[in-house]
């Protein structure tokens, strides 16, 4: 039986969060355990150099990222995995896909979109501040799935367009070249997937609103604490529908948790117990795995030798498929 690809990665910015985890971590990892699955999962290296131009907290921000996966239950042996940078491959891809691809189509990328009406809103030129890492990701990101011709990628409701775009490409190559490539197909697990921050916007490093995934049992407390609820006092009926609180119960929570919950909230249960309650399911979740994570921190070169694993399985593929796009692009050697 020929096994589904299914491919993830985050990019190496910051320190994961709890989005993060209920949006790709724990969905991937999940899918990685279908025996009917061939999972990818990456460091999204080069997608960091967009935003951060700082060195080290990129390098930092690669080993949380590779320990959080490893912690959170990937099995190397199950799983390619391995950082975008070290599959030159995949760069030369991206050049490849960039010749087909219409400017129009990234004309229509959010990310760019949310770029220039930023700027126009504060009266200064279009297009400042915008440089091509920006313009041009959705290229990259479909370098990443297409190198590997991955047919499901497990994405958070914000990157559906990213994998509509790559839709898009593959079909241009195809279409101009012959058919190399699978259209890829987003997987978003449930309503949850795209979870608010402390402020109720979505939990997103560019915010400053995130859950830190694992910052300690203080740190966890902490920060619940600051989730921003409304001024209903214990006792009178709160409304779960757009409640952060509830809806990052839920994304933790068995449905009957969440039931009970939802009755807790028509009951008028304090927000001080709600956020207790919480921490408590969080907590209970994450408290194995932040102890392995903290071990795999303190022993970078263990996931460095994952990696380097990973990278050699991940090109071995990728090489095959370059190999085959360069010839029916004309890049061939004459003897």
């Amino acid at each position: 039986m020929t096994k589904e690809i299914v491919l993830t990665g985050i990019t190496t910015t910051g320190t994961p969060h709890l989005g993060n985890y209920v949006g790709a971590i724990r969905p991937s990892i999940e899918a990685s355990r279908i025996d009917s699955n061939e999972a990818y999962f990456f460091l999204a290296d080069f997608h960091s150099l967009i935003k951060c131009h700082d060195p080290a907290r990129v390098q930092q921000s690669r080993l949380e990222i590779a320990a959080t996966w490893l912690a959170c239950g990937l099995d190397p042996e199950k799983a390619t995995f391995y950082r975008q940078s070290d599959i030159p491959e995949i760069a030369e891809l991206n050049w490849l896909l960039t010749c087909v691809t219409g400017k129009g189509l990234m004309n229509r990328s959010h990310a760019y979109k949310a770029a220039v009406d930023e700027n126009i809103a504060s009266n200064q030129d279009a297009d400042y501040g915008v440089t091509m890492g920006l313009f041009c990701y959705p290229v990259l990101m479909s370098a990443d799935i297409l190198a590997f011709n991955a047919k499901k990628v497990p994405v958070g409701r914000d990157q559906i367009q990213h994998i509509e775009m790559a839709r898009d490409i593959a079909g241009r190559f195809n279409h101009i070249f012959g058919q190399h490539f699978v259209l890829p197909e987003a997987v978003v697990g449930d309503e949850t997937s795209l979870l608010k921050g402390l402020d109720g916007r979505k939990m997103s490093k560019s915010y400053n609103n995130t859950i830190p995934l694992f910052d300690g049992e203080k740190k966890l407390k902490k920060a619940i604490n600051k989730i921003v609820t409304n001024l209903l006092e214990p006792g009178e009926p709160k409304d779960p529908e757009g409640s952060t609180v509830f809806e990052i119960y839920q994304a933790f929570a068995t449905p009957e948790k969440t039931a009970e919950m939802r009755q807790k909230f028509a009951d008028g249960i304090a927000w001080g117990q709600a956020k207790k309650e919480l921490f408590e399911l969080i907590d209970g979740e994450l408290s194995d795995a932040r102890e392995k994570y903290n071990e795999l921190m303190a022993t970078p070169e263990v996931v460095e030798e994952i990696l380097q694993a990973g990278a050699k399985k991940a090109r071995i593929r990728a090489q095959g498929l370059l190999k085959e796009l360069r010839e029916s692009v004309g890049l061939v050697n004459f003897n």
